[in-house]
């Protein structure tokens, strides 16, 4: 079996690339995948998180595409050949990154398309014409509906973490896509793990294919170190503190269940005094990308993220993985600890293991089949707060500080205060105090400013009725008003 790039019949092209990378020997599922793609068959490979798959399916897959290289800048000179499907947008804007740097030296242009960021730019890049494709499956469909990809001359499809794409409902998707594709093409599938749907999938869009095992289905690396610890609630984040400063933590991914815990998690690391960035879905693509150039440029010690920065994130020297809550599909837990203990180096996982968390911890038992020891932890008091069994319950703290907030009375209520504290009703201290001075004025009752016998002179009763009135109808009462002059 080949193990060194150099034994491989790449083109100069590819191989200088190679070269420039660093690439020397090839891992297992590189050095069986590669060979059997350059044969043009269909594969079926399943290998652990970190192992190389892009490499495996992309450098024999822009091998085979050199036939189409050329120069011309018409954009019919260019169609897409090659499609490449991915779960999320960073394993997408990743993937497309690394084809890129191996196709830098030919004429082969490879673009990627993924939801969360305007369209208007990728449409502009489409039209100008790619062999290579990547996209996720939503952003994808898009582009097909408005009539900016076509894919009617697709040679190869391949299908990246298959697994995830049908655990977040891609299936329906994947269908519509791989139903405008020629029926002739090579279909590459690459999981980290295989299930039964993996296995349908493949017996239905795959003709013939070889498949591919490096390793035992969901297992961890080896080089991984797993440690359990007990905590719940709060003190998983005094815990967490106290874990980095025992082991000298410089950077790691701290994995959340939720979005809200996430976010919450990130600001009070940061209050902590830790530099810290959050990456869940509610977050634009535009911060997700930051945050996570961020994290590779060493500007963020912890990255906390959920389950969307699990899969496929190639981080080089990631010594350790934190999970404040352990994953509710355990699957998921073996591409959490894959961040770390990437390329043969060695890391370390962390969880932190509620009372609640027994069944979940029994399901990562049982996939991975480890026996987990759950360590205690000694907790540091948090700081500028008593320890808790020296707590005083809050009636207490009221009991013992009202003393403090009298001596704050001005002296000349003193009296007044002595009076209410004898008093054994409750309801005294909120009686108001009765006013004794009294003011003639306001305690003299009303008297009208005009003689009662005084009456104004437009109601004043004529002496005489006028003459052929019946003394039965009353004269209309004679009321004051005031006319504005038109003039």
């Amino acid at each position: 079996m080949t193990e060194s790039f150099s034994e491989l019949s790449l083109a100069p092209s590819l191989a200088k690339a190679v070269a420039k990378m660093g690439y020397e020997t090839m891992t297992p599922i590189q050095a069986q995948a590669i060979p059997v793609v350059l044969q043009g068959r269909d594969v079926m490979g399943a290998a652990q998180t970190g192992t190389g798959k892009t490499a495996a399916f992309s450098l024999p897959l822009l091998q085979r595409l050199l036939r189409h290289e050329n120069a011309s800048a018409s954009p019919a000179r260019h169609p897409v050949r090659a499609l490449v499907l991915l779960p999320t947008r960073e394993l997408a804007s990743q993937v497309a990154d690394q084809i890129t740097q191996y196709a830098e030296f030919t004429n082969l242009r490879c673009t990627v398309v993924f939801g969360g960021m305007d369209i208007k730019p990728q449409i502009a890049e489409l039209r100008k014409g790619v062999e290579v494709l990547v996209a996720t499956p939503g952003r994808l469909l898009d582009h097909i509906e408005g009539k900016s990809a076509v894919l009617n001359q697709v040679e190869y499809v391949v299908l990246d973490e298959a697994d995830r794409m049908l655990d977040i409902g891609f299936l329906p998707d994947l269908q519509r896509i791989l139903s405008h594709l020629p029926k002739k093409r090579t279909t590459l599938l690459f999981s980290a793990t295989f299930s039964t749907d993996i296995k349908r999938l493949a017996n239905s869009y795959l003709q013939d294919p070889v498949t591919i095992e490096v390793a035992r289905s969901n297992a961890t690396a080896a080089t991984v170190e797993q440690r359990f610890y007990s905590a719940s609630g709060e003190d998983k984040r005094l815990a967490l503190l106290a874990l980095i400063k025992q082991h000298d933590v410089k950077q790691a991914f701290v994995f959340v269940n939720s979005k809200l815990g996430c976010a919450r998690l990130a600001r009070n690391l940061e209050r902590d005094g830790l530099r810290t960035a959050a990456m869940h879905g509610d977050k634009s693509q535009d911060e997700r990308l930051k945050a996570l150039a961020a994290f590779k440029a060493g500007e963020v010690d912890l990255l906390v993220c959920t389950d969307v920065a699990a899969r496929g994130l190639d981080i080089k020297d990631v010594p350790v993985v934190f999970n404040i809550d352990l994953p509710y599909n355990a699957e998921d837990y073996v591409h959490r600890i894959g961040r770390t203990g990437r390329a043969g180096a060695s890391g370390l996982a962390i969880s932190l293991v509620s009372s609640s968390d027994g069944r979940f911890l029994g399901d990562i038992e049982k996939l991975i089949k480890i026996k987990a020891e759950v360590e205690a932890i000694e907790m540091p008091v948090a700081s500028g707060r008593a320890p808790r069994d020296d707590r005083r319950p809050r009636e207490d703290r009221g009991q013992q500080d009202r003393p403090r907030r009298e001596e704050r009375i001005d002296k000349r209520d003193d009296d007044r205060m002595a009076n209410r504290a004898e008093s054994r009703d409750p309801k005294a201290r909120y009686q108001p105090v009765r006013q004794t001075k009294s003011d003639p004025l306001f305690d003299k009752p009303y008297e009208p400013s005009l003689p009662p016998e005084t009456t104004p002179a437009w109601e004043a009763a004529p002496s005489a009725k006028p003459r052929g009135i019946s003394a039965n109808i009353k004269s209309r009462r004679k009321v004051a008003a005031l006319f504005k002059s038109t003039v």
